[in-house]
């Protein structure tokens, strides 16, 4: 495998790929079936761990949204754009990973403007970071290249899932393989796993093995979300969206798509159902009107490349994605570009699944061509950028899956702004394998009757967090969920689709695979046992994976894991919930250092519930409760006001005295950074000393 190569095109050669004989049995520890973001992620994240992996997928191109689906045009948050600041540090440092960072810095290299490396390649209005298809397919392949020469990769392209090999031990089945068909010559073939990865993405795996699921709009008692109604209404789907990669060519030079057949006569390809304009109000009175080339039009909505290094004007060989939902206009409440809104494709035939997607890639052609006739002709399709003809995408840009019910379900009231008044986080699951952001619950619906559309507080998204728990099927051992097929909901997945939050989900999936096949265990075990959990979240931590929302900790930190892991499990959070902010340097309470303490070596109080950290400082009187059970176990002498005043800050030597007494076994390896010393703790090693407190009483 040595001459395995990536190729001009962003293709792999041909010797990168097996295509396995009829009735081949091919066996590996791990298997992922997908061709989305986060199968990529999960085999990276496998070999990189040195395990071997079978990557099964439909296209001959990795990446899913990035290149098969053409839209390498990144939907970050705000906060993966925030620079560095006097207390915050460089979004990409915070709110991503080390790994997703060297594949978008990767992207910059590769694609230069004027000789320059610069922050957004495209320069495109809503994408911080956008490049062209092939420029994102070369950087994701050169990750893998190792991996395929020295053959821990099996890649095995232009297949799909049609049977899960499913065992009966214990209580639950036991997912052992999967049958898979090539789709170029219908044969079949096999491939045998320890851990198998659904991360196909419309949750095919699921189907073929009658894996417990949920389709679509759940009802009320399914998911426990107030917005939704008492039944359950699975054709309420997000559209899908055929993606066309199109050069502003020199004035006479485009070259016509053509007009596909049934434009105009079809309702779905009719003249009303397009637009070359935006329209945004400035005032409640006031529309502007942006035509399709200006600085806000169309064009440069989703550009991926540009001629020069103009940040705002459009040239002749700039290079665009068109990828154009739904907007407003004075006259008219309701007009796309080319979104497919009719129909869906989870949970119908594969007849049914294969019409719509033929009419979503019309629908794609008639929106050019409508471009092309109404003001827009100098308009060239890319096909090259696309590995098609026409410059419309391998398959549609996908939204919605499948979704496996899992031992956890993201809802609305985990995520929504709504539900966490004055505060600058949506949930934060103990179990977090991973963050993500993206300001609102992006729902694209198609046109079935009945969509829920959450409005104001409830659309709006707050930095949110990924339990682990959403990974594992709730019914199924040997598999673990990925991609868009986690245990989310209609609502929440919405925000959990996007691009950096896919990357981040294939990742902790990728890692929850690895310790299975390591330690033997199931999938569930790890999720639900604090040892083995505290240890995979500060093995991704170690490997710059923030699992917990802190804007002024960056994974090049040297405490980034000891800060994360401690935050995750709710000992040391930020001191003001309206904040994202640590505050490394800041000293700690007393107050704040018992709680911590009786939360982390949960010791009984007198009160049912013990006292909780939280996102906050603890109420006085939380604090005397922590400080009183501290002294019944013998910690501390004396409570009262005068002697242990709670809003004092704490020295390293006193917080010694207490660790010494508490866990003198660990003592030494605690403060093996920190000096002992009457200077004042700060926040950062009061996290640094109680990590090792955490792992001694785990036993890691």
């Amino acid at each position: 495998m040595s001459t395995v190569i990536t190729q001009p095109n962003g293709l792999f050669s041909e010797g990168a790929f097996t295509r396995p004989a009829a009735g081949a049995q091919l066996s590996r520890s791990i298997l992922v079936v997908g061709g989305s973001t986060a199968a990529y992620t999960t085999a990276l994240t496998a070999l990189r761990l040195n395990l071997d992996v079978c990557l099964v997928q439909p296209h001959r191109v990795v990446g899913g949204q990035f290149t098969a689906q053409a839209l390498p045009a990144s939907d970050d948050g705000d906060l993966l754009q925030a620079r560095a600041g006097l207390y915050t540090v460089e979004g990409e440092l915070f709110a991503i990973s080390r790994a997703q960072r060297a594949f978008r810095d990767r992207q910059r290299e590769l694609q230069p403007v004027g000789g320059k490396k610069v922050a957004n390649p495209g320069g495109g209005w809503v994408s911080p970071l956008a490049t062209t298809p092939v420029v994102a397919a070369t950087a994701l392949n050169e990750a893998l290249l190792p991996y395929l020469r020295d053959g821990r990769l099996m890649l095995i392209p232009l297949a799909e899932p049609v049977e899960v090999l499913l065992a009966e031990e214990g209580d639950r089945p036991r997912v052992q393989g999967v049958v898979c068909r090539d789709t170029q010559t219908g044969h079949t073939f096999t491939v045998s796993a320890r851990v198998t990865v659904e991360a196909t993405d419309l949750g095919d795996l699921l189907e073929v093995g009658h894996i417990p699921s949920r389709v679509g709009q759940e009802a009320r008692h399914e998911t426990g979300e107030a917005i939704l109604p008492e039944d359950a209404r699975p054709q309420c789907q997000q559209s899908i969206t055929f993606d066309v990669v199109v050069e502003h060519t020199a004035r006479g030079k485009g070259v016509p798509i053509g007009k596909p057949s049934g434009f105009e006569t079809e309702g779905w390809m009719g003249l009303k159902e397009f637009t070359s304009t935006f329209w945004t109000k400035a005032q409640p009175e006031r529309w502007q009107k942006w035509e399709f080339f200006s600085d806000f039009g169309i064009f440069r909505y989703r550009r991926l490349l540009r001629a020069q290094p103009h940040d705002k004007k459009v040239f002749p060989g700039d290079v665009t994605v068109l990828n154009w939902g739904t907007s407003s206009e004075p006259d008219r409440a309701f007009c796309c570009g080319n979104d497919y809104r009719p129909g869906r494709l989870v949970g119908v035939s594969r007849e049914e699944r294969a019409m719509h997607i033929q009419r979503a890639r019309q629908r794609a052609q008639a929106y050019l061509h409508y471009l092309q006739t109404h003001g827009a002709a100098d308009l060239k399709p890319r096909g090259d950028l696309t590995w098609t003809k026409d410059g419309i995408a391998l398959e549609p840009y996908i939204r919605e899956a499948r979704r496996g019910i899992a031992l956890t379900t993201i809802r609305h009231e985990d995520v929504a702004e709504t539900f966490f008044p004055d505060q600058a986080r949506a949930r934060c699951f103990d179990d977090s394998v991973g963050i993500g952001q993206y300001h609102y619950l992006d729902l694209h619906g198609n046109d079935a009757k009945g969509h829920v559309s959450p409005r104001g507080k409830d659309v709006v998204a707050l930095p949110f967090s990924l339990p682990l728990g959403a990974l594992v099927p709730r019914d199924t051992d040997g598999l673990v969920l990925s991609a868009k097929s986690i245990g989310t909901t209609h609502i929440t997945n919405a925000a959990y689709r996007m691009h950096p939050v896919e990357w981040a989900i294939g990742e902790a999936s990728g890692f929850l695979a690895v310790f299975s096949v390591w330690t033997g265990l199931e999938p569930r075990t790890l999720a639900t046992e604090e040892k083995h959990l505290r240890k995979i979240q500060g093995f991704m931590t170690r490997n710059g994976i923030p699992i917990f929302w802190f804007n002024d900790i960056g994974h090049d930190d040297p405490d980034f894991e000891p800060i994360q892991v401690l935050a995750a499990a709710g000992i040391v959070r930020s001191d003001n919930p309206r904040s994202l902010s640590f505050k490394p340097y800041a000293p700690v309470s007393r107050a704040v250092v018992a709680t911590a303490l009786v939360n982390l070596l949960k010791l009984p109080t007198t009160l049912p519930a013990s006292p909780t950290f939280g996102d906050v400082l603890p109420a006085k009187h939380w604090a005397y409760i922590a400080i009183e059970t501290l002294h019944a176990h013998g910690m501390i002498a004396g409570v009262s006001q005068g002697r242990f005043a709670p809003d004092a800050p704490i020295t390293r030597e006193q917080l010694s005295f207490l660790l010494k007494r508490a866990m003198p076994e660990v003592y030494d390896k605690a403060f093996g950074r920190t000096p002992i010393d009457r200077q004042n703790l700060q926040r950062r090693e009061l996290s640094r000393v109680l990590y090792e407190v955490l792992k001694g009483r785990l036993g890691i």
